[in-house]
C-alpha cells in the first residue's frame, strides 16, 4: 500500500484515515467504521489510491454503507465511482460536481461524470446510523464555495476535510481568507470535539486550529501579485509542510485567469 493509514479507536466507532501519497496531494479517505458497517467520507483523486481505499475497506469485512462527498473539488470524489456504495452530498456540492462534466485520472483515463455525481442528497441536521449520531453542517468561506462538515458529537470527532489541512500547503485558490479564517475560529471554539479529520493531511488534535490559523495569517502576509514569489515565501515559512503543489494549483486560480 503506498497510502497511510491511521486507525483511532473511539469507544463503539473505530476511525480510519487513509493519506494518500505527496504526488496525490495527501489529500485523506476518512473510514468510520461502526459495529456493522463502513462510511467513507471523500474518495480520492488517482484512481490507483481510490482502489487502494476500495481494498483497505473490504478487509474490514464490513461492507461500506455510503460514501460522502463533502466538497466539489476534484480530488476528493474522482474516486467515488470505485467504492461501489451509493453517493451522498448536499445538493449544492451534487451540482457543482454535476456542472464539472467527465473528469480525467493523473494516469489519463477518463472519469465519467454518471460514476461520481451523488444520487442521494444530504440536508444539513442529524442523522443516526448504525446507533452512531452524525450531525450534518454545511458551511460557506473556507476552501471552496460549499462544504459539509461532519460531526460525531458522542465521540469527540469532527470531520472538517478541507477546512483543515494538517501540516499540508494550502488551496487558496477560492481566495476567500478572511471567510475560512472565521471559519476555523468558529470550528475551533467548540471544544466538545478532540479528534480533528483533515481532508488532506494525518488526524490531528486541537492544536490543527491555531496551525491554520497562523497559515492563513501568513498567506495574506505573503500573498502578493506574483505566484511564484508568494509559493517561495510561504514554502520558506512553512518548510516542513508537504503537498507544496497545491499551492501551484491554487496559483492557476488566483493569477492565471482560472475560474473555481
Amino acid at each position: 500500500m503506498k497510502g497511510t493509514v491511521t486507525v483511532i479507536e473511539k469507544g463503539d466507532v473505530r476511525v480510519h484515515s487513509y493519506m494518500a501519497p505527496d504526488d496525490s496531494l495527501n489529500v485523506t479517505t476518512q473510514l468510520i467504521e461502526t459495529a456493522a458497517c463502513v462510511i467513507a467520507v471523500d474518495a480520492q483523486y488517482a484512481l490507483a489510491y481510490a482502489d487502494e481505499v476500495a481494498e483497505y475497506v473490504a478487509g474490514l469485512g464490513k461492507p461500506l454503507q455510503r460514501v460522502i462527498i463533502t466538497h466539489a473539488h476534484p480530488d476528493h470524489f474522482h474516486g467515488a465511482g470505485r467504492l461501489g456504495a451509493p453517493v451522498h452530498a448536499l445538493a449544492a456540492v451534487r451540482d457543482a460536481i454535476a456542472a464539472q462534466g467527465d473528469g480525467q485520472d493523473p494516469s489519463g483515463a477518463v472519469i465519467p461524470a454518471s460514476e461520481v455525481i451523488p444520487t442521494v442528497v444530504i440536508t444539513p441536521g442529524t442523522e443516526l446510523i448504525d446507533g452512531i449520531t452524525l450531525v450534518y453542517e454545511a458551511v460557506s468561506g473556507g476552501e471552496a464555495a460549499d462544504e459539509l462538515v461532519i460531526k460525531l458529537p458522542d465521540h469527540g470527532v469532527l470531520v472538517a476535510q478541507d477546512l483543515v489541512y494538517h501540516h499540508a500547503h494550502l488551496f487558496l485558490g477560492q481566495n476567500d481568507i478572511d471567510g475560512w479564517e472565521a471559519t476555523t475560529r468558529r470550528l475551533a471554539s467548540d471544544d466538545a470535539y478532540d479528534t480533528i479529520l483533515a481532508g488532506h493531511g494525518l488526524p490531528a488534535g486541537r492544536e490543527v486550529f491555531g496551525e491554520m490559523l497562523e497559515y492563513l495569517a501568513a498567506a495574506r502576509e505573503l500573498l502578493g501579485d506574483d505566484g511564484e514569489a508568494y509559493k517561495k515565501a510561504i514554502v520558506e515559512r512553512f518548510p516542513s509542510y508537504g503537498s507544496p503543489f497545491l499551492i501551484d494549483i491554487g496559483n492557476q486560480y488566483l493569477f492565471g485567469g482560472q475560474e473555481q
